[in-house]
């Protein structure tokens, strides 16, 4: 018996990866966050699968879910949102389970800031513009963040952020990074990527507030703060120049 850990992606059923959607179809057991994942992804599990929402659960009760799977010989597939290592909660789980002696796998998923950018019809990074990301959260009732780890000590490298589980806290986001970014700094709110409701409000650090105001979301959105969101004219890379000497090209 194993207890497989899956990452759903970012919502359309159709973003999983072949492995991940391959052991939902072999598992007898199917454990899901049922308040973050699609439905959909479900569809991927075989008939008779024994389905368990887990977003009502203590991590007590999931833990009881696997321990009785194991000791019936079942294997579980255990569906996370987007990819597993990045606020999954996975750590604590794989703790348990292995305080049981119960063998484990992880399979990545698509990240939503990945679908968040692909919505967005965005490379993140831009040569000799951006060439970092960072991804980051603000501090919530389910933990809080590491005391340097704060917006403006990201901020001050101008890199590129990727703000996840903050739209709540989208006011302090403005304040804390116009002065570091300017009012300009192109800012995109991207909510539910890759669902049927997707939607997307784009502006600068000194409008987004206001234009979040007129069509608001909730929840599941990513923010993203950067100059990479409306880069034009930028230099081309060398990686497809003419005359770029690489390995694979054989060139004289």
């Amino acid at each position: 018996m194993t207890v497989h850990f899956i990452g759903a992606g970012p919502g359309a059923a159709d973003l999983i990866t072949l492995r991940g959607a391959s052991l939902l179809g072999q598992c007898p057991v199917c454990l899901y966050a049922g308040s973050i994942v699609a439905p959909e992804i479900l569809s991927h599990c075989a008939p008779g699968t024994r389905l368990v929402d887990t977003a009502p659960l203590s991590l007590d009760e999931i833990e009881a879910e696997y321990v009785a799977a194991h000791k019936a010989g079942q294997d579980v597939a255990r569906l996370h949102s987007g990819d597993l290592s990045v606020w999954s909660a996975v750590a604590e789980q794989i703790r348990r389970l292995e305080k049981h002696g119960i063998p484990y796998t992880l399979t990545p998923g698509v990240p939503a800031f990945a679908a968040a950018a692909a919505a967005l019809r965005r490379e993140l990074t831009i040569p000799e513009l951006a060439q970092s990301l960072v991804l980051t959260r603000v501090s919530g009732r389910a933990s809080k963040m590491p005391s340097a780890e704060t917006l403006a000590n990201f901020g001050r490298t101008g890199t590129t952020l990727a703000i996840h589980l903050a739209i709540h806290a989208l006011d302090q986001i403005v304040a804390e990074l116009t002065p570091l970014y300017g009012p300009d700094c192109p800012v995109a709110i991207v909510f539910r990527a890759s669902w049927p409701d997707e939607r997307i409000i784009t502006g600068t650090l000194g409008t987004i507030a206001e234009r979040f105001a007129e069509t608001p979301v909730e929840r599941t959105a990513i923010i993203f703060v950067g100059r990479s969101l409306a880069a034009e004219g930028f230099s081309e890379s060398s990686l497809y120049d003419a005359y770029y000497q690489r390995r694979f090209r054989g060139r004289q």
